[in-house]
């Protein structure tokens, strides 16, 4: 019976190693084609764009953080904003999203870009929720829920949900604000 199971673990094993060989740059691709979709989403600018890809750097809360990130510059490498990966833990999981900063800290955009939050409820911060959002400046829209003293609208039944997309909001805020003076000089060849 051990050597059924030994031969059975093997064999499914070297399937899984197959599969996996096989189908890792089709993932790979994937996401890819899904985070530069995020990116024009949450990043909407006109005319010649040159986007760079770039990492921000933050301590936050005494603990260092990483930020995936594409920098937009115009034609002239004139810093016009920066597309920011960031994620959170949800009521169900983590919650992995991208948010478009224009060069004076504004929100431009949001995006989900996955989840495992109930449907129906925290499932919701996909709609009109994130776009609360959209078009504010941090220093003037506390990016907190009102039930704790913030300007956001909490989705109703789901306020870890909502506290947590204004966390992940808050830190790549902060991490993008801190990181700001060094993305202006970065178009500059």
């Amino acid at each position: 019976m051990l050597v059924a199971l030994l031969v059975i673990a093997a064999v499914s094993g070297g399937v899984l190693g197959l599969v996996y060989g096989v189908t890792k740059d089709t993932i790979a691709e994937v996401d890819q084609k899904k985070n530069e979709a995020a990116i024009q989403k949450v990043l909407p600018l006109e005319g010649e764009i040159t986007y760079k890809a770039d990492t921000l750097k933050y301590n936050y809360e005494g603990v260092d953080m990483t930020f995936p990130c594409s920098l937009a510059y115009d034609a002239n490498g004139n810093f016009l904003g920066a597309a920011v990966k960031t994620s959170e833990g949800g009521f169900g999981g983590k919650i992995d999203m991208m948010v478009g900063f224009l060069a004076d800290g504004t929100i431009k955009g949001t995006d989900v870009l996955s989840h495992s939050e109930t449907p129906g409820l925290g499932a919701n911060m996909t709609g009109k929720f994130k776009d609360q959002f959209v078009d504010k400046n941090p220093a003037d829209f506390k990016l907190i829920v009102k039930k704790d003293g913030g300007d956001v609208d909490a989705i109703t039944a789901a306020t870890i949900t909502s506290r947590a997309f204004c966390e992940a909001m808050r830190t790549a805020c902060e991490g993008f604000e801190a990181n700001k003076s060094q993305f202006m000089k970065g178009g500059q060849q």
